[in-house]
């Protein structure tokens, strides 16, 4: 056979496999298009739930409590599970990160579960729901989650969808004179700051107390009252610093014995991979705790920081950096350099002073809020303070700060299976920085849904080691007691 006969016949055959699935004949009008809904109206507010997720469990909670405050229709979404996995998997593209495939998925579960369980019809689902999640740039797939979500979600049956960013830049605001759904103002921004604050510190002496619970589960229960407590207050409007002083006395009444030589394992790595308290993580945090550790968490505090940090630093690289379009000899010539610096330190010293403000109502004493400027220098030495995918430099000045200040026995770097950036990190330069100090005990770890019984039993190997160093330094001390 010819080959022209040959390619005829695969054109007639194309065309006849076209034609079933009733596809144009042109390739281009059959590429898939992100359809970008984002009509939410102040009209549509009271009957159009907002769904949160992404974050701990204490933390959506309490942005559900403090937007219901505002007057907004909130749902939080549960902590993803393996369940959620399986829906993001079925109906994601291949080859995403971890936290896609739970984070997508879980929406999809969520509305799968309200269309087969309650009956709603798939346009009610999309008419009365809409998402409200991050958004941002840079060399990873997640500047492509929100594009992943609406092609999940109109492949599970809800095309239409509304998928909103978290942009306060414009990522909600719509042309056509009505009001929007959702008003990012100055009351917003304040309410969503309390629920980070309140949910870092009662996270961060979470941690601190369980390990050492007398009784096991008092501290889980005094959490929940704590947190019941908050919420009551952002949805009333009430004095967040009043609840906080009422949960330092909840959290009093827990029994511990501080007495247990425990080692402190520190978690960072991939943002979500290390925030998230589900299956994401195959349950890390907990995981620790029953193998007898007590636990160091990093906080949103600690991300809101590295942005403060990143601005200064362009800022800086900016003003002698002169562009194509400048006029001046320099750059940023129609900006008020000084005005800027002065703006970002006023609002780190205020982030800081309110986090220390809400910790010390709360309880949580001797915290230390991590030096971004140190963290930048100690790691420029290995890692390009420039690069931004992911954590950046973070992850690497991370650890050398563990080391020098004796902050934990050990250190797990947790990240998706294939986080480019994550991976390129903990894989890479971590490796250098272990052997400059041999002292550290450093391990990470990689997570897919599965293998969950590989990652533990890595964990507890290392694990062990932690713990000797643990009991000699209390050896230590109590012979220099005597």
């Amino acid at each position: 056979m010819a080959f022209q006969d040959i390619e005829a016949e695969l054109k007639n055959f194309e065309e006849i496999e076209r034609q079933k699935l009733g596809l144009e004949k042109d390739p281009q009008k059959n590429q898939w298009q992100d359809k970008i809904n984002r009509e939410f109206y102040a009209d549509q507010r009271e009957h159009t739930t907002i769904l949160v997720s992404g974050l701990t469990m204490a933390h959506d909670r309490f942005v559900q409590a403090g937007l219901e405050g505002l007057g907004y229709k909130i749902k939080a979404l549960d902590c993803p599970d393996t369940d959620s996995l399986q829906f993001g998997k079925e109906f994601g593209n291949k080859g995403q990160c971890n936290p896609t495939y739970f984070t997508v998925g879980n929406l999809v579960k969520y509305l799968s579960n309200l269309r087969d369980e309650t009956g709603m019809t798939p346009q009610q689902v999309v008419e009365k729901n809409v998402f409200l999640t991050a958004g941002a740039c840079g060399p990873c797939r997640f500047g492509m989650y929100v594009t992943e979500y609406r092609k999940a979600l109109r492949d599970a049956g809800f095309d239409g969808f509304r998928v909103m960013l978290f942009d306060a830049s414009g990522g909600m605001n719509q042309t056509s004179g009505k009001e929007v759904g959702l008003k990012m103002d100055k009351e917003f921004f304040i309410t969503l700051a309390k629920a980070i604050f309140a949910g870092d510190a009662l996270n961060a002496i979470m941690y601190r107390i369980r390990p050492y619970e007398v009784v096991a589960g008092s501290t889980d229960k005094a959490i929940e009252e704590c947190r019941q407590t908050i919420m009551t207050t952002l949805k009333n409007k009430k004095s967040i610093l009043m609840a906080l002083r009422r949960c330092r006395k909840i959290l009093n009444g827990v029994e511990v014995d501080r007495t247990m030589v425990k080692p402190k394992v520190s978690i960072i790595g991939e943002f979500w991979a290390m925030t998230t308290e589900g299956d994401g993580n195959y349950k890390l945090q907990r995981f620790l705790e029953q193998e007898g550790a007590e636990v160091d968490i990093q906080l949103i505090v600690n991300w809101i920081l590295y942005n403060i940090w990143q601005a200064k630093t362009d800022t800086k690289s900016r003003m002698v950096l002169r562009g194509s379009d400048d006029k001046a000899r320099k750059g940023l010539k129609t900006t008020q350099i000084a005005k800027k610096f002065l703006t970002l330190k006023v609002a780190e010293m205020a982030l800081k002073g309110t986090f220390y403000t809400f910790a010390k109502f709360l309880g949580l004493k001797n915290f230390k809020l991590p030096d971004m400027e140190e963290n930048a220098e100690l790691a420029s030495q290995h890692y390009n303070n420039e690069l931004r995918g992911g954590e950046g430099h973070m992850e690497v000045g991370k650890l050398i700060q563990t080391v020098l200040h004796n902050k934990a026995h050990m250190v797990i770097s947790v990240k998706p299976f294939g986080c480019m950036p994550s991976s390129g990190v903990s894989d890479g330069v971590q490796s250098v920085i272990t052997e400059r100090y041999p002292e550290a005990i450093f391990l990470p770890i990689e997570t897919s849904g599965d293998g969950a019984v590989n990652v533990y039993s890595r964990i507890q190997m290392m694990l062990f080691k932690a713990k000797r160093q643990a009991e000699k330094e209390y050896e230590d001390y109590l012979n220099l007691k005597i």
